[in-house]
């Protein structure tokens, strides 16, 4: 375990490094003004990625944690409905470009930029497929690789003093290659032959059924596949059911990421929008740690783990979210502080008054750690529908004190806002995952940690 999640740590440790130099020559290379304006497109961009693969790829955690290799049933239909999906996407984001037409450079920059929410879509999809395979350093190599790719593109921006556009068709590119490497590493999954960490071959239940032999009637007396066999692929109410709370869920969390920067960009311009941008660039990395640990190691786990182990998730509960609060509080000083010294040395003296702002978000990384733990809990433990209505509440309480703070007190007014609806979600999930997951079962000691730990009880896997 602590391998695996240390390969993945690796890996988003390179992703952070990756993302923020790319952030750092871009910042370098453009005028603040178009800085600020790529960094809202793209942030527009990243807000559709789960209504691009509508809540697919977290589904297939779920029904393969619950039902095995006779969850390759779902991978069609799902496939299906995240391809038209992201079609409908793309050209939603191709007219929002074509808006733009008397301004050439942005309407050029959006263009560019839409092939972002293919590659997002194939990268979650694929990300999930080596989940369920157990492959966490195929999972980690897919993970790197793009960020790689906008590192190189943005290091050639800033040797050659290239423009915006020239920026963002780099990234284009990048993301064309990136869903071919997404399509090659999920072909196996795709023919429904890839074995699945934690369950039997997928060959196995293609064995023969036992009717057959134990009824000796006409093979014409059995259907093939009779009405209602529980190998058939869902239904479209079902799949559209299913998937929806994914969708919701994941477009209210990155309603927290990207939407002041967009707000601010509309209202007080692309300058400003910028002194935003930059410390929610150094916020997302931070996020990258409780996602790590439980949407790319643990998520798959807590659902199997919720049907056959009942103290494994009450270990998750007790000591995993109460050492992602204590692992934030620290991460968030040490963001602050050095945010004062390092903002303005790295990105350069435009954004010294970017520190001030990063200073107060820190305040959300406890919030978002510790949310992060509950939310998972919930997710597996049948309390997806709470869950994404106490999303909801946290997104309609960031845009209202976004509307209230930003015309207000400007970027500092937004940073605001954005600690205040983490707060109010981290309380909401929290209160739920006692209530509905705990509930009046005795919680594990620190003996029983090392315990588990030390593998002196059957390992869940």
């Amino acid at each position: 375990m602590l391998a695996q999640v240390g390969l993945l740590g690796l890996s988003q440790a390179g992703v952070t490094v990756a993302a923020f130099g790319s952030q750092v020559l871009l910042a370098r290379t453009l005028t603040r003004e178009d800085f600020g304006s790529f960094t809202a497109v793209l942030a527009v961009v990243s807000l559709t990625a789960p209504v691009a693969v509508f809540g697919v790829s977290e589904l297939w955690l779920q029904v393969f944690g619950q039902e095995g290799a006779r969850a390759y049933r779902w991978v069609g239909p799902s496939l299906r409905l995240a391809g038209a999906a992201c079609a409908a996407l793309l050209l939603g984001v191709l007219a929002w470009s074509a808006a733009e037409l008397p301004d050439t450079t942005a309407a050029a920059v959006r263009a560019l930029l839409a092939t972002v929410v293919v590659a997002q879509a194939a990268l979650a999809l694929a990300g999930s497929v080596r989940q369920l395979r157990g492959d966490y350093r195929g999972l980690s190599a897919l993970q790197l690789a793009p960020h790689l790719g906008r590192v190189l593109v943005t290091a050639a921006v800033w040797a050659a003093g290239l423009s915006v556009v020239a920026a963002a068709a780099g990234y284009a590119v990048v993301a064309v290659a990136t869903v071919a490497a997404c399509l090659l590493a999920s072909r196996e999954f795709r023919r429904g032959a890839m074995p699945l960490e934690g369950h039997p071959a997928p060959a196995a239940p293609a064995a023969v059924p036992a009717p057959r032999a134990a009824v000796p009637a006409p093979r014409a007396a059995v259907p093939a596949v009779p009405a209602g066999d529980a190998d058939a692929g869902p239904r479209s109410r079902e799949l559209l059911g299913a998937a929806t709370p994914y969708v919701l869920g994941n477009v209210c969390y990155l309603l927290g990421i990207h939407f002041g920067t967009v707000l601010a960009a509309e209202l007080l311009g692309g300058a400003e929008a910028a002194l935003l941008a930059v410390p929610m660039a150094v916020l997302t990395a931070v996020y990258l740690v409780p996602r790590v640990v439980y949407q790319q190691y643990l998520l798959g786990k807590l659902h199997r783990w919720a049907g056959s182990d009942a103290e494994a998730v009450l270990l998750a509960y007790r000591w995993g979210s109460a050492g992602m609060v204590a692992l934030g509080a620290v991460v968030a000083a040490a963001v602050a502080l050095g945010g004062l010294v390092a903002l303005p040395l790295v990105f350069g003296p435009a954004y010294r008054d970017a520190a001030p702002v990063l200073a107060v978000l820190a305040l959300a990384v406890p919030f978002r750690f510790g949310g992060a733990a509950v939310a998972a809990l919930l997710t597996s433990g049948g309390l997806l529908r709470r869950k994404v209505v106490y999303q909801a509440v946290g997104a309609v309480v960031l845009l209202a004190a976004l509307a209230v703070a930003v015309p207000a007190w400007g970027v500092r007014g937004a940073a605001g806002a954005t600690v205040l609806a983490e707060a109010v979600l981290c309380c909401l999930l929290w209160v739920a995952a006692r209530r509905g997951v705990v509930g009046d079962a005795p919680l594990p000691t620190w003996r029983d940690l090392r315990r588990r730990l030390s593998r002196e009880a059957p390992r869940a896997s």
